[in-house]
């Protein structure tokens, strides 16, 4: 079979592949449908790929001509083994859409069926999502998550616009509505009851877009949140659901931690115990690495270290993820002592004699002969100049790291 060399302004100069969907942009460069809608919505650029030019509108133009050239062309090398594109399919109308949500608010036993064809319209590209979205289907998906789900079917429903919403992923312009407006707390209270009540996939969609959303807010609203919000994201800390879940619940947690006093509401909800758990059942990177970043900002109030201390295993698995995961997991296991040895360790004898014993004091030692960073160094130095009088001859530290006691 002989090579065919495909004309070049037939491929789309992103993926440089044969364009299946070729549309315009405002430029006049055409491109693949699939790839300049992941760049402009999913990658979020505001320019042209080839002319860098900032594009004032992203309204895309079908090259209907090009296309037919492309498929003319692909019937007369058929025999070479070159597939016919398919009729790209069209591109979704809002009035359709405004129909569809207009007979599900009337017919509620319809809602489930109209839900999904309003999925299978968003799932079939982004400027499909960007219609839906501009024609309220935002409000509507959370006007049936805010309501009473008193039936099984009604928690299905719920459930789907939940998925879709989450799918559809909103600007942060409509995700900003529904946490500055007078009816905010009604919508974080539906992601709250599928946080705490909601099957594993729900709980999962629900954790996500609650760190979206809380990712919009203004510090005040970030500094007031109820303590319940922080208690659901350690339920699913709690209850080790899959991985996605479990790190936008850590990710969720570090982020609100500096703010206010969050860091005592987690302390009073359980966090400390269910992050030391977690850390002693993974060993997984990107989750141990989120796990001792929360940690370290518990362990800067009195709670979170008197937790942590109270905790069998709290010194010794922080210790052991040093120098085991990465160097950001070793910086965060060193603050983590840092704030024990400087805070809690100087009041009682019996932290210094555990911290010995269950080789925290070695592999300090062992720090300071490896490559980390420059801070993470003089932490340690300070942490075992700290209590040398106590440490430095002791037998519980080799001799061959002794030699590297500062």
């Amino acid at each position: 079979m002989e090579e065919i060399e495909i004309p070049s302004y037939f491929l789309c100069p992103i993926s440089m592949e044969v364009m299946r969907d070729p549309v315009i942009i405002s430029t006049g460069i055409t491109y693949d449908r699939q790839s300049i809608e992941k760049w402009l919505f999913s990658c979020k650029h505001t320019t042209c790929p080839v002319t860098n030019q900032d594009l004032k509108f992203t309204d895309l133009t079908p090259n209907h001509n090009l296309r037919r050239l492309i498929q003319s062309w692909c019937m007369l090398n058929s025999s070479n083994g070159i597939q016919r594109m398919p009729t790209p399919k069209p591109q979704v109308q809002k009035a359709h859409v405004v129909r569809i949500m207009k007979e599900a608010q009337k017919y509620p036993d319809m809602q489930f069926n109209c839900l999904r064809r309003i999925k299978s319209m968003a799932r079939a590209s982004e400027s499909n999502k960007k219609c839906l979205e501009s024609v309220g289907v935002v409000d509507f998906l959370a006007s049936i998550m805010i309501k009473e789900k008193e039936e099984e079917e009604e928690e299905e429903v719920s459930d789907e616009a939940l998925n879709i919403l989450l799918h559809l992923n909103p600007s942060d312009t409509e995700l900003k509505k529904f946490i500055n407006s007078r009816t905010d707390h009604r919508f974080l209270d539906s992601l709250l009851q599928f946080l705490n009540s909601g099957n594993v996939q729900s709980r999962t969609n629900a954790i996500t877009l609650l760190r979206s959303t809380l990712n919009v807010a203004d510090p005040a609203q970030l500094i007031g949140i109820q303590p319940v919000y922080i208690k659901g994201i350690i339920g699913i800390l709690n209850d080790k659901i899959p991985q996605q879940a479990t790190k936008e619940a850590l990710k969720l947690l570090v982020e609100l931690c500096p703010w206010g006093r969050n860091r005592i509401k987690a302390c009073e909800n359980g966090a400390v115990f269910a992050l030391i758990e977690l850390l002693l059942d993974t060993n997984e990177r990107r989750i141990c690495e989120l796990i001792l970043t929360a940690l370290d900002h518990l362990c800067t109030c009195a709670e979170g270290r008197a937790q942590l201390l109270n905790h069998g295993g709290g010194i010794a698995i922080v210790s052991k993820k040093i120098l085991r995961v990465s160097h950001l997991a070793s910086d965060r296991g060193v603050r983590i002592l840092c704030s024990i040895s400087k805070f809690s360790a100087t009041c009682y004898n019996n932290i210094l004699q555990e911290m010995l014993i269950v080789g925290v004091v070695s592999k300090l030692c062992l720090v300071l002969q490896v490559d980390v960073s420059p801070k993470t160094k003089e932490k340690t130095k300070e942490i075992l100049r700290l209590h040398s009088r106590v440490w430095r001859d002791s037998s519980c530290i080799p001799p061959n790291l002794l030699s590297f006691y500062p």
